[in-house]
């Protein structure tokens, strides 16, 4: 973020950013970002275009600009945007910061919702170091997770994967062709001595060893588990161990169903070794399609550096909207919000817990989700669920994801399903559960 206010500038002082270089926090080591950098990202270079964008934002009024092709605002047929909420207030954008929600912006975000965000995030994960931290705001955070595999990941090279994992990083995945050490889970999420183990095994094969590690630490997609605060040490530890940067795919965090909120990666992290990524999509809306990467400036540069030639930046008017909305409410208004969703979702896995209870027991089994949106279901006597799902649950009307959808190996036989409790009614998981039932006997019977 540019926060200088002199008119003068050099393109090459702009671009001496580019270069990832070693930095150190009070504790911890000097880092040295570029021996973490895929070959394609130690290629990218800025936009000239892009870096004269900041320029004219961070620009004294009376500077005359001629470098940019910016369309002019008042050629555009909007003259105000209104919004009403759920609990009965209002705001409208218009004026200057209506010309802003319709502008380009610089890559990294809208000045004063980055601000904002910094101040949420010390609020959050304690006070941040803005010298050797940044933000980018992305659209989503997989887009955000997206380009760290990028800027990170060569093709074949290993990785640390949390394991079951999120289908959607799987499918990014795939055309790295990486080789996964696997991050095996129980009740409590990953467990560190298995995934020590696993690197030690691994370390045998006389291999280059990963140097990044994903986790998805709070309501996990799609066991449902989240990370104790002493697993989350042991992880940050092995990841210290074996020179690894952490991917904190964090999508759940404020749908946690803990008494206390979870202390993050980014809270213990004090190489620089951590980028986490955050989402509204739960919160506040998917489709306004905002995220936050919070992470060490050299490598949130890079991601800047990829940003620049593909959507240039995140949306203007989600910025803006989201800036407005909490900016007014504040951090106090903010948590309220966070806490009706976390009791809006506990309900709703509530119901779904009670109704496998009625249903399933003996058929399946089951852990308690601690977060998220979902229940990871084990049907007992069932070597794969797939053609269980996809063939004969539609047969009676009900949709549910089979768990080889979140290996590794899509093609691996799983008796896993995930059912997900975020939109249905209690009375329409109730039936479902009922259903299921009936379709787990069936296929019980047809394994015999």
């Amino acid at each position: 973020m540019w926060t200088s206010k002199r008119a003068s500038y050099s393109l090459t002082r702009l671009y001496c950013c580019a270069s990832p270089k070693q930095l150190s926090s009070s504790s911890g080591p000097k880092m040295d970002y570029n021996a973490f950098l895929s070959e394609v990202s130690k290629r990218r270079e800025p936009s000239a275009l892009r870096e004269l964008t900041k320029i004219v934002f961070a620009a004294p009024k009376e500077t005359i600009s001629f470098s940019t092709g910016m369309p002019n605002p008042s050629s555009f047929p909007f003259a105000e945007i209104k919004v009403s909420l759920k609990n009965g207030e209002e705001f409208s954008v218009n004026g200057k910061e209506l010309e802003s929600a319709l502008q380009y912006l610089p890559t990294t975000g809208y000045k004063d919702f980055i601000g904002l965000l910094q101040n949420f995030q010390d609020k959050a994960h304690g006070p941040q170091d803005w010298n050797t931290r940044s933000i980018i705001v992305s659209s989503g955070s997989m887009d955000g997770i997206s380009r760290a595999v990028d800027m990170l990941i060569n093709r074949g090279d290993p990785l640390v994967m949390q394991h079951p994992l999120y289908s959607g990083v799987e499918t990014l995945l795939k055309p790295y062709g990486p080789k996964y050490i696997l991050a095996e889970q129980d009740q409590d999420g990953v467990n560190p001595e298995w995934l020590r183990s696993a690197l030690e095994n691994y370390k045998k094969t006389g291999g280059k060893m990963p140097k990044v590690m994903y986790l998805n630490p709070t309501g996990a997609n799609p066991t449902g588990t989240t990370l104790t605060t002493e697993r989350k040490k042991q992880l940050y530890k092995l990841a210290q161990e074996y020179d690894m940067i952490i991917l904190e795919d964090d999508a759940y965090y404020q749908l946690h169903f803990l008494e206390a909120t979870p202390v993050s990666l980014l809270s213990l992290d004090t190489d620089g070794r951590v980028i986490r990524f955050d989402s509204f999509s739960k919160v506040l809306s998917s489709g306004l399609r905002l995220g936050v990467v919070t992470g060490p400036q050299s490598l949130l540069r890079q991601i800047e550096l990829h940003m620049q030639s593909t959507t240039l930046q995140t949306s203007s008017l989600s910025q803006v909207l989201a800036h407005q909305l909490l900016q007014r409410w504040g951090d106090n208004k903010l948590q309220q919000h966070y806490k009706n969703v976390r009791e809006f979702y506990k309900e709703r896995r509530d119901a779904m817990l009670e109704a496998a209870n009625k249903y399933l027991k003996g058929l399946a089994e089951w852990n308690v989700p601690t977060g998220g949106m979902f229940l990871w279901i084990k049907c007992n006597g069932v070597t794969d669920t797939n053609e269980m799902v996809m063939t004969r649950g539609l047969g009676k009307q009900i949709i549910l994801v089979p768990g080889r959808c979140f290996d590794v190996d899509p093609s691996k036989p799983s008796p896993y399903i995930r059912a997900a409790f975020s939109l249905a009614t209690k009375d329409d998981i109730d039936l479902g559960m009922m259903r299921l039932r009936d379709l787990i006997k069936e296929e019980q019977a047809l394994s015999k």
